[in-house]
């Protein structure tokens, strides 16, 4: 436990959290909307910087990155935590922990041991991921700084409700970022995740704005978010606020949590919902949780051509070079190492 970052005190004990966009003001005694920094006369802790709760090395096209160090393994952690509610949530067992039971588990792994495991596994980047990764910021922060100290670079999987202080603290040091753009209308930020969809939105823009490398994903749910109308106003947003060549993941939701009744998400609607992105301009648009499909391919936006072709997470061809279609030489954007 060490006391939090981005935080300031209002008197009679009590604290602002200027973390994420909660901007929670805790009491003497009680804990933020995370679950995970509480206020101990008038300071406030983070309750996870010395339990990590997950360690795995994964591709990191499992995060979704596709523009990012294809081809490389991320060495990715988590601790317990959400400053979201989502009752679809796939990790809600580590996520949701901290305020539905007051558990708070993890192993005692230090910065410099976490850089030293992705280093000593082979990865060429580190994940902040599973749960939220802002509500464990000192950790992360620390993680980070040393990671770039050891060539690594450093990957934020978000669900995007971070305050531009946060943001700003860690300019330099997030490489690369995919963020949950969940839906696009407010009502089911409020509903589904007690949060707001301006805050998202300010975040992915802001992300863009500080050269962090960005994607999106979308998890397209029968009946919640898959209306045409709403996903071209996503789609507009996505290619007039932060580009066309931002790459768009839409995955597939099979029944979580407290949406057991929902179907999974019919594989005719993914495919429709990628046409609907591609035939209103963007460059790369991906399915996601859809195996031995033309959504998993990266193709030039310039002539057509399959530049890498994946199966599930893994990479079969990979035929960028220097940074360019081989064919046409359309300059392909993301990050190669």
């Amino acid at each position: 436990m060490i006391e939090a970052a981005l935080y300031e005190k209002t008197g009679t004990n009590a604290v602002r959290c200027k973390l994420c966009r909660q901007n929670c003001k805790i009491e003497d005694g009680e804990r933020g909307f995370c679950g995970v920094r509480e206020n101990k006369n008038g300071t406030l802790f983070s309750l996870v910087y010395d339990k990590v709760v997950s360690t795995n090395v994964d591709p990191i096209e499992k995060k979704p990155l596709f523009h990012f160090a294809p081809g490389t393994k991320s060495f990715s952690i988590a601790t317990m935590g959400c400053n979201f509610r989502c009752t679809f949530c796939q990790n809600y067992s580590i996520s949701q922990a901290p305020n539905e039971s007051g558990d708070i588990s993890g192993r005692d792994y230090t910065p410099q041991q976490i850089v030293y495991m992705a280093v000593e596994s082979g990865c060429k980047s580190i994940a902040y991921t599973y749960t939220e990764p802002t509500i464990y910021y000192e950790l992360a922060r620390d993680t980070m700084i040393l990671a770039k100290k050891a060539g690594l670079l450093n990957v934020f999987v978000t669900n995007g409700y971070m305050s531009r202080e946060m943001l700003d603290d860690s300019r330099g040091l997030i490489d690369g970022a995919n963020v949950d753009l969940k839906a696009f209308n407010d009502k089911f930020y409020t509903q589904y995740c007690r949060a707001r969809l301006n805050g998202v939105l300010d975040s992915l823009k802001y992300i863009k704005k500080i050269g962090a490398w960005l994607e999106v994903t979308t998890l397209l749910i029968p009946g919640m978010n898959d209306e045409t109308s709403e996903i071209k106003e996503m789609v507009c947003f996505i290619k007039n606020e932060l580009g066309r060549e931002t790459p768009w993941h839409v995955s597939r939701f099979f029944p979580r949590y407290k949406e057991l009744d929902l179907p999974p998400t019919d594989a005719t609607a993914l495919r429709h919902v990628r046409q609907i992105g591609l035939d209103e301009g963007l460059y790369y648009v991906y399915t996601g949780n859809l195996p031995w499909e033309p959504g998993e391919k990266t193709y030039c936006p310039g002539c057509s051509y399959m530049l890498i072709d994946r199966i599930g997470y893994s990479i079969q061809k990979y035929a960028i070079k220097e940074g360019r279609c081989p064919k046409c030489g359309y300059e392909i954007e993301g990050v190669e190492l």
